[in-house]
């Protein structure tokens, strides 16, 4: 069998780079030996970290943020752009790439523009509307893939988000007394798992830190992630106990502790809380095109979710509406089997075969657009 080389590009945040490292780990499983996968990325991102811990190979390029309104960035933008452009192209000279896949972020639209008309473009779209880079890459991509309806991306296949396999086929009852020791939470309390992406978020940590003990009077364990860069302070002693961690290293474990996940709704949060099937209390981060309200949209329509806007989140909030989601257990166990009857299916192989029939369609004399 012919080997192919695939180059990966997502980086900047976890939303950008799961997706990418899910279907990496899907194309080992359809081909083994006979697939080489490169990913690239920038000094900025959490690729430097994931990536490597995956046991991938990272190329670093230049980063070129795009800038959200006028600024003097803009005149440096070309210059920074064509660089980007150039060590992309160096690395796919050097791996002998087959076919670049993109997955949004900054080292997406290089990678798009230094494909172009060389080797062709595979482009996942995780949200529910797409980014610019995207939007550029699929305009001469071989083959377009969307997480969901209405991408704004011309001719996508509907496919999902990837998920990985740990999370994908996670047993979490079975796993649950493990979970629960491993983060010294109380084996037997209704337990409330809170972060807030990659980074943290600030209003949902200042929300939920202060409700802790009103938390605890209800009986509720709590597992919080609030980011690297930011801090808590919780009361001690507290039981059940409230545990709080810069990051969460084993989600696989986190979802599998939890009986209610309070988090953002980006596009991999959501998937992946869809993919284990846990109800969840989603609190939109209130800037950019309102996409992350749109992400969670398809589980609040099945019951399995709801939303609070992220001006209304206080700990009196999180005490009236949250808390009860936790405690009736009625409630829950209705909100859980619709998520359950959600569950992911395998997308990180149905965009795998995606790469690699386009590859294969290259190789043959099909056109790379």
């Amino acid at each position: 069998m012919v080997t192919t080389s695939v180059l990966l590009a997502g980086g900047g945040t976890a939303g950008h780079i799961e997706p990418a490292l899910a279907v990496a780990d899907a194309l080992v499983a359809l081909a083994g030996d006979d697939v080489v996968i490169t990913a690239l990325g920038t000094e900025r991102g959490l690729e430097t970290r994931l990536v490597p811990e995956r046991g991938y190979e990272l190329r670093l390029v230049p980063p070129v943020p795009l800038p959200r309104k006028p600024s003097g960035d803009l005149l440096t933008l070309p210059g920074r752009m064509r660089s980007a452009i150039k060590a992309t192209r160096a690395v796919m000279d050097e791996r002998d790439v087959d076919v670049v896949v993109g997955f949004g972020g900054y080292v997406a639209l290089p990678a798009y523009l230094a494909a172009r008309g060389r080797v062709p473009i595979v482009v996942h779209e995780a949200n529910a509307r797409a980014g610019l880079a995207n939007k550029v890459g699929a305009r001469f991509a071989a083959a377009v893939a969307a997480a969901v309806e209405g991408s704004g991306l011309s001719g996508a296949r509907v496919v999902g988000n990837p998920v990985r396999r740990s999370l994908s086929q996670l047993d979490r009852a079975a796993l649950r007394a493990q979970a629960r020791e491993f983060f010294g939470l109380d084996p037997d309390a209704p337990t409330l798992l809170v972060f807030g992406g990659s980074q943290g978020a600030q209003r949902i940590n200042d929300a939920v830190s202060g409700a802790a003990n009103e938390l605890a009077a209800h009986g509720i364990g709590v597992l919080h992630a609030y980011g690297r860069k930011n801090e808590v302070t919780v009361p001690g002693g507290l039981s059940p106990r409230y545990v709080a961690v810069p990051y969460l290293d084993r989600m696989d474990l986190a979802y599998a502790a939890a009986d209610l996940v309070l988090a953002r709704s980006g596009a991999m949060t959501v998937a992946e809380i869809g993919a284990v099937g846990l109800p969840a209390v989603y609190v939109p981060l209130p800037h950019g095109n309102g996409e992350q309200r749109l992400n969670a949209s398809g589980q609040v329509a099945a019951g399995s979710a709801v939303v609070i806007d992220d001006a209304d989140l206080t700990p009196t909030v999180v005490v009236e509406k949250v808390v009860p989601l936790v405690i009736d257990g009625i409630v829950r166990d209705g909100m859980t089997a619709a998520a359950a009857g959600m569950a992911a299916h395998p997308v990180d192989e149905v965009l795998a075969r995606m790469v690699l029939d386009v590859a294969a369609a290259a190789r043959s004399g099909g056109n790379a657009r």
